[in-house]
């Protein structure tokens, strides 16, 4: 059913008051290089003014990664040097991971690899693993890393032969979805099956990823990332396209289905209905690119708009709504559901960004209200090469001390910085060892960020080479 405009006004009023993010926080307003918070807001627990965060970042002698003193860094795995229990190669282009708990107090990580086309384009594929491999001809996949007690470490195939794995997400029951950037078809770029679906990977029993099939209920296009609502079932889901600008989605399951591990691969390619977001203002008109927001507080109501064909084989999905139909976003990131709801990224936040900058947003979408709530904004960055600022928001995970942490993918240097409930942000880590220089850029993206089990260590990869880090310290609310 339509939202009216009435129950959108009604909505809106509550929504307004502000979204609260995991712990004792409270509402998001802006990050530095946009509309500034107000100072007087950041005081310590004796009243005093404060800078957010952790204080400044101490470049690191071994080149690696800059961290506040107090904080240290280890590596987990690393494409070249690390081998997976089979012997073969750590596979490069580490994406999206989530963190679960295992037995005896072994973390499981699911990595994924972000590998675009055929395996011969690439050093370090995937390993064809038996029994786990979708499609021979593709380079992709996700491997599990379990970090032992005493920080021994193991890594194993989760699926393989999947092209382009990018941010994905974690279900309610303990598995990871892998998301397919991409809209190849069979016969393209060297592929021999379909790709751009999502899989789901269970990395507590291996035997229960083999044979492996896509989602296809969730419909083939260009995957970022997904999120599973653990009360309604809904699944939501972005879309990381241009030409025109990718979708938010969300899947519907089909009546008496039930989430579960291992269900989701049961359903017909045809199950539940998938929806793209049509969103509103509070005066009712269409909102037709969310890059058109750039207010802290702004709120959109949303309605949704099935999806004519989920499987797109002759016209991509996105390319299925005629304008005026559907809400676009300039580059759909990553996601993470927190608070009852979806905090999404939108990695470029106006219509018209000078040259190639890099902005970004941070939307929250509540399903109670039918609305999203643009939280957080990044301003466009005068000068990428300068440590401290900070652009193009990625990979995001809330933090169990308050706040989001978001991976970096902008111009020139690359961090992982925090968001305060007071809207500021801080540097959390810098990227040293894909630093370039002013005439050979080769600045790495940081992605695949998330907080162990326990809270005490955050997890992160540099995609290039291909490094998973644990990053461990004195953590504590970031103001």
């Amino acid at each position: 059913m339509p939202l009216s405009r009435r129950d959108f006004t009604a909505r809106t009023v509550i929504a307004g008051a502000g979204v609260a993010l995991t712990g004792t926080v409270g509402a998001l307003a802006t990050a530095p290089g946009a509309l500034a918070a107000d100072d007087s807001t950041l005081r310590d627990e004796h009243g005093r003014p404060c800078e957010p965060g952790y204080g400044p970042l101490v470049p690191d002698p071994a080149g690696l990664l800059a961290l506040p003193a107090g904080f240290s860094y280890r590596v987990i795995t690393h494409s070249g040097v690390t081998r997976l229990d089979s012997g073969e190669s750590t596979p490069s282009n580490h994406d999206g991971t989530a963190a679960f708990e295992g037995h005896r107090g072994v973390t499981l990580l699911v990595n994924n690899h972000e590998l675009k086309g055929r395996r011969a384009n690439w050093a370090h594929p995937v390993p064809l693993t038996e029994g786990l491999v979708y499609d021979p001809a593709a380079a992709g996949g996700c491997t599990v890393v379990e970090v032992r007690r005493g920080g021994e470490v193991a890594e194993w195939v989760g699926v393989a032969g999947t092209s382009t794995n990018c941010a994905g997400g974690a279900t309610p029951w303990d598995t990871w979805l892998t998301c397919e950037e991409t809209e190849d078809l069979a016969g393209k770029n060297g592929m021999t099956k379909d790709h751009g679906y999502v899989f789901e990977v269970d990395p507590h029993d291996r035997r229960a990823n083999l044979d492996p099939k896509p989602v296809k209920a969730f419909g083939r296009y260009a995957h970022e990332a997904v999120v599973i609502d653990p009360r309604q079932g809904h699944a939501y889901l972005t879309e990381d396209a241009s030409g025109p600008n990718g979708l938010f989605y969300r899947w519907t399951p089909p009546s008496g289905f039930r989430h579960g591990r291992g269900k989701l691969r049961t359903l017909a390619a045809d199950a539940g209905v998938l929806a793209a977001a049509k969103c509103f203002d509070s005066a009712g008109r269409f909102v037709d690119d969310l890059s058109r927001a750039t207010r802290i507080g702004t709120v959109y109501g949303v309605d949704w708009v099935s999806v004519p064909d989920r499987d797109a084989r002759t016209v991509s999905v996105r390319r299925q709504f005629a304008d005026g139909t559907v809400t676009r976003a300039r580059k759909l990131e990553g996601m993470w559901w927190a608070d009852g709801g979806a905090y999404f990224v939108s990695s470029y936040a106006r219509e018209e960004s000078p040259g190639t900058a890099h902005d970004g947003q941070v939307w929250f979408y509540d399903p109670k209200r039918r609305t999203i709530r643009l939280t957080v904004v990044l301003g466009v960055n005068a000068d990428p090469a300068k440590d401290g600022s900070f652009d193009g928001p990625d990979n995001i995970t809330v933090s169990p001390y308050g706040g989001l942490v978001i991976a970096e993918d902008g111009s020139g240097l690359q961090h992982l910085f925090g968001a305060t409930e007071s809207g500021r942000t801080y540097p959390l880590a810098r990227n040293e060892l894909n630093l370039g220089t002013a005439q050979e850029p080769e600045y790495s993206e940081f992605t695949g960020v998330c907080f162990s089990p326990d809270g005490r260590t955050l997890y992160a990869n540099i995609q290039e080479p291909g490094i998973m880090l644990a990053i461990t310290g004195p953590w504590r609310r970031a103001h």
